[in-house]
């Protein structure tokens, strides 16, 4: 039997993603599709610029636009995915799970919220527990789980692998493609024959999100983690996947061979999105490259590679598809984690 879900924010670069991922899920069939008021009473495939190399599934395309509203959803509609913008979701994703909906968002706010479980299902899982103090907190039914930071998706797994030598310190520096900004973000004369040394709260999040993914469960709380995350973010022009130069110093040396085998030895789960291997390691110290690696495990696996030591600790280069891993694949899995919790 299949889950009914619903995606909110559905015209957009991640909306679109959702669509295509859940098109052939085992477990997830869309009964419903919400957009902006403008929006509203017109087929999908009206409104929508659709800018995948697959086309618009059939059925979607034929769907009535709903209002992102509680009226909206069918009753029998059970997680909805939401692709909001930070601002619009910050007030109506709420209102959602009020009325016993879960919603799994790739939405930027209520991330670092001490009761909303911000989960990558293959590394903390466990913070799922929040759901009961979330739900005695806000007085709901629903549940509210989000995914990090599109780069913080390509970082935190790879950290966790080193975790055990102690992580005191790491720098990052991001090559961030355009579809993260999504159509609309980066006028074309502007990233053509350049570089932006700037993205616009991309630090901040790499610098904390981690702390929180790689924290511990107790007492009813996460205990951050202890590490500084020093970041710098950089637009660049490539559609998809997000290339990361990253140093890490740690009480522990690591060495190459220690690094390679921590990271093979991160498993991906028994879930139809998790990829197997979670993370692929490249011995050519040319990889992992956007166009080359950002759809391996159907876009879902992280990539590293360039793995070599430093006088100050190990340096290292990851990559992650950023709408697919980082973004609508990251709260499908996450959907995909919840259905077969206690939580739902």
């Amino acid at each position: 039997m299949t889950i009914s879900v619903g995606i909110i924010g559905a015209t957009g670069v991640v909306g679109q993603r959702y669509i295509q991922l859940i098109e052939n899920h085992p477990l997830f069939d869309i009964e419903v599709i919400t957009a902006s008021s403008n929006s509203v009473a017109n087929t999908y495939q009206d409104i929508v610029k659709w800018g995948l190399s697959t086309p618009i599934p059939i059925d979607i395309s034929k769907m009535e636009i709903k209002a992102t509203e509680v009226k909206s959803i069918p009753s029998d509609v059970e997680i909805l995915f939401s692709a909001l913008p930070s601002g619009i979701a910050a007030k109506v994703e709420s209102e959602f799970c009020k009325e016993g909906y879960i919603v799994a968002s790739n939405s930027s706010n209520g991330r670092m919220d001490e009761d909303v479980p911000l989960i990558i299902p293959e590394i903390n899982s466990d913070h799922l527990e929040l759901i009961e103090i979330q739900r005695d907190n806000r007085e709901w039914d629903g549940a509210l789980i989000k995914n990090p930071n599109c780069s913080v998706m390509a970082l935190a797994p790879t950290l966790k692998a080193l975790d055990k030598f102690g992580i005191e310190k790491v720098h990052v520096a991001t090559l961030q493609a355009l579809s993260g900004a999504g159509y609309r973000g980066v006028p074309s004369m502007q990233i053509m024959e350049n570089v932006i040394p700037y993205i616009e709260g991309e630090e901040d999040k790499l610098e904390t999100e981690p702390q929180k993914i790689l924290g511990h469960f107790e007492d009813d709380k996460i205990s951050m983690h202890g590490m500084t995350v020093l970041a710098s973010c950089n637009r660049v022009g490539v559609i998809d996947g997000h290339l990361e130069n990253v140093w890490v110093e740690s009480r522990e040396k690591i060495t190459e061979e220690t690094a390679k085998e921590s990271f093979h030895g991160l498993n991906g789960l028994d879930l139809p999105s998790s990829p197997n291997p979670f993370i692929e390691v490249h011995e050519d110290p040319s990889r992992p490259q956007p166009r080359l690696d950002r759809d391996v495990g159907n876009g879902m696996s992280i990539s590293v590679g360039g793995i070599k030591e430093t006088l100050a600790g190990i340096q290292y280069n990851c990559l992650a598809h950023n709408t697919i891993r980082g973004a609508a694949g990251a709260s499908i899995l996450n959907g995909e984690l919840i259905s077969e919790s206690k939580w739902f």
